[in-house]
């Protein structure tokens, strides 16, 4: 999955599942930033963090980050650490961010995770990615390639008009998604290009890896 801007990736890493296979993710980055808790299990890898953002409160141990490391302490908590983070990405001029650790362990952080990047999703290119899936909300026409067979779910966030898609098993035309009715996903590729479409709403889309 590409991003929407031309313009140098970045990689950012929060506070919940570690993500596997460290080592394969960072070539693709300009610079990798961290919310202050997601620096340890990245320094445990052995992997340089250009920047650390937030108030600091999950980070004991000072001494164990380096001298060259950015330390960006913002200490408003009306905002979250993922907040602040796509703030500063965003005044240090990068637009297509790639998020690792926004799901697992406590559950209400992965659903303020998904609001924040919703309120950002007009001047910023943000993909979540997991061991499992990567996750994106969508424009409101969008394309993309994915193997046959493989899950491309459809989450609205909260609703979802005149949807239509193209190359999946389960076409829609005209559809409507709502969250307590109907939704979809657990979808498949059933064409290698994917065309979808929706005149209004918020979709979440889910792509399997």
């Amino acid at each position: 999955m590409n991003h929407r801007f031309d313009s140098p990736e970045v990689g950012l890493f929060l506070n919940g599942t570690p993500p596997p296979f460290l080592e394969k993710i960072f070539c693709f980055y300009k610079k990798i930033f961290a919310v202050d808790g997601a620096f340890y299990y990245l320094n445990e890898f052995g992997v340089s963090v250009d920047y650390i953002i937030g108030d600091f409160d999950s980070i004991l141990l000072k001494k164990n980050i380096p001298l060259k490391t950015n330390l960006l302490k913002i200490y408003d908590q009306n905002y979250t650490d993922f907040d602040k983070a796509l703030n500063v990405i965003y005044d240090l001029g990068f637009t297509n961010i790639n998020v690792w650790g926004a799901s697992g362990m406590e559950q209400d952080h992965f659903l303020g995770n998904l609001s924040t990047a919703l309120k950002y999703k007009k001047k910023l290119s943000i993909i979540f990615h997991d061991q499992y899936h990567f996750y994106f909300f969508s424009d409101k026409n969008i394309s993309f390639y994915q193997k046959k067979n493989k899950k491309v779910s459809l989450f609205p966030f909260p609703t979802v008009e005149g949807l239509c898609t193209y190359g999946l098993k389960y076409s829609i035309k005209k559809g409507v998604l709502k969250i307590g009715e109907t939704i979809g996903i657990r979808n498949e590729a059933y064409k290698q290009i994917i065309k979808i479409n929706y005149k209004k709403g918020e979709l979440l889309i889910f792509i399997e890896k």
